[in-house]
């Protein structure tokens, strides 16, 4: 039945490909200038209205309707933001002394204007047309001239951008997520598993195309983890599967995700308030609030969330290279129980209408208790038999940390319009402790009997980290079609780190400190970077150029052995080129190529062994080197008849000595028994070939779906390390996601996701809090995933005025099918794993929304022009 169901949605998918045009949100714009004299000189106190005609319904005469209206400073400057898409918007200027002033403003989308290149010619399928800035369109119409003559200007147009569910920019596809309803009242984990592209699998580990991007947050990179994220906060996700030379090169082949937040800059006040609970007693509040007078813009914003997971999983792992070998069959449940603040400060100061200066404060506090009970069979193989042993483990665990942020940003707009320059400074630190205290009892006949013996374990540790950003980008239009970027950046890195294992001794009552299990350490990790970006067009054919340059360098130290770690890496070229041609038909096609790096860190070089987890034991490479990947991609793009959106891609990556984890023997400092350790390899290579379908369609004017199929090959070849590799599979991964407008302020959304069997993705997943014990995925060389499937809904309900209030409610994982089955094997093991975490998870969500515009510019009186304003509004009778 439930194959049916997504059989019957595909075929309504493609059925419905000439329906009408997504529904697009009112675009908005700002529109700045300067009213000066015949001599140049600034005036003081002019009104300057925008006016729209309007044809009476009753008698048929055109009249002028108000939209906004401002009063000169003393500079001569005027501002009106938040323009609403209007047609033949009219721009009047009065001043005493002085003849009125007209100018007729035609407001456009943005891209869907006349282009340069041919008439007709969409400008957002130009390069560089929509990159890499996002937001509401800005236009200087620089000094506008009062004169005693009759002389008009030449008229102005205005482009402005609307926010549809899926935009496609020449580098990236951006899905507005603002109207999310399945991640009301969650974190960010929740907002991405609902994006087209983008699988998590229950641990928050975020794969693209089988592999782990890197994480930005407006346009940078963060130390911050997504579900430190509050859902509310996010305004729109961009997916960059091949990002260009302006971004880091830093990330492998598996792209960028970018989380860009919500910021409001209208006039007045206005927020939003929220609460909400879910099915296992977890609360979320939270507030917004965005005031703007003048010159200033201040942003509020604070978020709690509170955890409450629960996890199940059964492990079968079969030994092959102990004496005697072992069969060993694990099952556990575990919990984690937490909260989490969040809040963040604004503020924006607008020098003029050109320079502004903005300075923003994070803070954020997390604490959680992650307890789990883990039960173990134990057969020993010997000759003369099968032997079984028993154990339970109780783990109880605290584990908190506190970070903060700074971040001063400055942007410069220059007369030409298009010409910007910015800059900021970003400042992050936070620090961490963890308390973890694990209990061992060995039983003789099976769990629950007679205890043979016990064992205790405790590791204490702490650590802090800084995270320093410095950046500048220039652009700069070179005529009509070209445009040139470059930039500077500077991003350096400080990570301590204090880990301490202590086992209880029996004999003198008392906990030692095992040494050989213990670490100190600390690193610094800095790289480099310049870029140049060139893009234009000739007639329907664009084209951007791009080259980057990066240097790094790391050195670490382990305190507690005196070792000292370090590298350089010289300057490394990344080049990308983006080609772009319009075909007839309103059709597009791309072709893109990229060449990027990931970096060993600290963590995967240090060769000091962790066992603080006896069943998850780590250790580093210190021989590990850098890994290359180039990345090409040819993508199709089709709009059908202003009702669908239609983007075909094939790409093909191939990485050289590919960093992935992998699972080798060890003698366990603690036990003096072999043992498996994660620890990382280069493999000689790997590849990912594959083609992806995404589809934005409004089905009706109540019902719009997004769907995202991609099909890839992949494997890694890890025949230098002498066997292990897994063999060339083909999987597919599919998403769908329905919204359904209902009577009654009503609103309904379905979201399904499928991931076929595949292998295991190269995870570079850090910091996840939580886990169990001993069941984490293995190496992405040494398996695969079963397939699985998912299901989620949500239903919202409006009312009061202006529907600014709203109740949600959602439920993820419908059918508990979200379960990771994986099967892993090496030259010393095989090993069946499966895991279920939170299914069938409901939340209950409550919204407010409040605000007032600020309507003061209306009542304000200029003492030296009294009949300005009344001049000006003659024309609306």
């Amino acid at each position: 039945m439930k194959k049916l169901v997504i059989l019957i949605c595909l075929f309504l998918i493609f059925r419905q490909l000439h329906a009408q045009m997504p529904h697009f949100q009112l675009p908005s714009g700002r529109i700045y200038g300067k009213i000066v004299d015949n001599a140049g000189k600034a005036v003081n106190g002019a009104s300057v209205v925008l006016l729209q005609p309007t044809r009476d319904s009753a008698g048929g005469k055109l009249r002028n309707i108000l939209v906004k209206g401002v009063i000169t400073r003393s500079s001569g400057e005027f501002n009106f933001e938040d323009i609403p898409f209007q047609p033949d918007l009219k721009l009047k200027v009065d001043a005493t002394g002085y003849i009125s002033l007209e100018e007729t403003i035609f407001l456009a989308q943005a891209g869907t204007g006349p282009s340069p290149a041919s008439p007709g010619t969409s400008a957002a399928s130009l390069p560089g047309a929509n990159m890499p800035a996002m937001g509401n369109t800005e236009k200087d119409l620089g000094k506008l001239t009062l004169i005693s003559n009759a002389n008009l200007l030449e008229g102005v147009i205005v482009s402005s951008t609307s926010k549809p569910l899926m935009r496609l920019d020449l580098d990236k596809k951006v899905f507005n997520v603002e109207k999310n309803l399945v991640s009301a009242g969650g974190t960010g984990l929740d907002v991405i598993q609902n994006v087209p592209s983008v699988n998590v699998d229950i641990d928050g580990n975020v794969t693209i195309r089988n592999s782990s991007p890197q994480l930005f947050i407006d346009g940078r990179p963060t130390t911050l983890s997504l579900d430190q994220i509050p859902a509310a906060s996010i305004e729109s996700v961009e997916v960059i599967t091949n990002p260009s030379a302006k971004y880091d090169a830093s990330g492998a082949g598996a792209g960028i995700l970018n989380i860009v937040l919500k910021k409001d800059k209208k006039k007045g006040y206005n927020g939003n308030a929220r609460a909400g609970i879910d099915s296992r007693g977890g609360l979320n509040g939270g507030l917004d609030l965005n005031v703007r007078q003048g010159k200033f813009n201040v942003t509020a914003s604070g978020m709690i969330n509170q955890m409450k997971d629960k996890t199940t999983g059964t492990t079968e792992r079969f030994n092959l290279t102990t004496t005697p070998q072992t069969a060993i069959s694990q099952s556990n449940v575990d919990k984690n129980n937490g909260n989490m603040l969040f809040g963040k400060v604004g503020l924006d100061y607008f020098m003029n209408n050109k320079t502004s200066l903005s300075l923003e404060g994070v803070r954020m506090h997390g604490e959680f208790t992650p307890t789990g009970l883990l039960n173990t069979y134990t057969d020993s193989l010997f000759l003369s038999g099968k032997r079984t042993s028993f154990s339970q483990r109780d783990a109880n665990n605290s584990r908190n940390f506190n970070g903060g942020g700074l971040k001063l940003g400055m942007k410069q707009l220059f007369a030409k319009e298009g010409e910007e320059l910015t800059a900021d400074i970003n400042v992050f630190g936070g620090k961490n402790t963890n308390n973890a205290n694990y209990f061992t009892r060995y039983y003789d006949q099976g769990i629950g009997s007679n205890i043979i013996g016990t064992q205790q374990q405790q590791t204490i540790g702490t650590g802090k980290d800084r995270f320093y950003t410095l950046q500048t980008d220039y652009v700069k239009p070179l005529g009509e079609k070209t445009k040139l970027e470059a930039g500077l950046r500077a991003s350096l890195q400080h990570i301590e780190n204090v880990t301490d294992n202590y086992l209880y001794n029996q004999v003198s009552g008392k906990s030692e400190k095992v040494d050989a299990a213990s670490t100190n350490y600390k690193n610094n990790n800095n790289v480099y970077a310049a870029y140049l970006s060139v893009s234009s067009s000739i007639k329907n054919f664009g084209y951007q150029v791009g080259l980057r340059a990066e240097r790094s360098n790391y050195n670490g130290d382990l305190i507690t052995t005196g070792e000292h770690f370090s590298n350089n890496y010289p300057i490394s070229l990344f080049p990308s080129v983006f080609l772009s041609q319009k075909l007839a038909g309103d059709q597009q096609l791309q072709l893109s190529y990229t060449r990027r790096i990931n970096r060993p860190n600290f963590f995967q070089l240090i060769p000091f062994t962790d066992y603080s987890d006896s069943l998850n034991i780590t250790r580093g490479n210190p021989d590990l080197v850098p890994e290359f990947t180039n990345s090409f991609e040819l993508s199709y793009n089709k709009n059908f008849s202003r009702s669908s959106t239609f983007l075909a891609s094939v790409y093909y990556r191939r990485s050289n000595h590919l960093i992935t984890r992998y699972l080798d023997t060890t003698i366990n400092a603690i036990s003096g028994k072999q043992d498996l350790v994660n620890t990382y390899i280069n493999a000689n290579s790997s590849y990912t070939t594959g083609a992806e379908i995404t589809l934005q369609n409004n089905v009706s004017n109540w019902w719009d779906m997004s769907t995202n199929l991609n099909l890839y090959n992949s494997r890694i070849n890890t025949g230098n390390i002498g066997g292990g590799s897994s063999e060339a599979l083909w999987s597919w991964f599919g998403k769908m996601n329905h919204n359904f407008k209902l009577p009654a302020g009503l609103a309904l959304q379905l979201t399904g996701m499928y991931q076929s069997k595949t292998n295991l993705p190269v995870n570079n997943n850090k910091g996840n809090m939580g886990g169990p014990p001993g069941m984490q995925s293995q190496s992405a060389s040494q398996g695969y995933i079963k397939s699985f499937y998912s299901i989620d809904a949500a239903i919202k309900k409006t009312f009061l005025k202006n529907n600014a209030a709203a109740v949600s409610l959602s439920i993820n994982d419908i059918f508990r099918s979200r379960r990771t089955d994986q099967y892993s094997e090496s030259d010393y093991f095989t090993q069946y794993y499966s895991r279920l975490r939170s299914p069938q998870m409901v939340r209950l969500n409550f919204t407010y929304r409040f605000g007032k515009a600020d309507l003061s510019i209306f009542k304000r009186k200029n003492m030296n022009s009294d009949n300005s304003m009344q001049n000006a509004t003659q024309g609306m009778q």
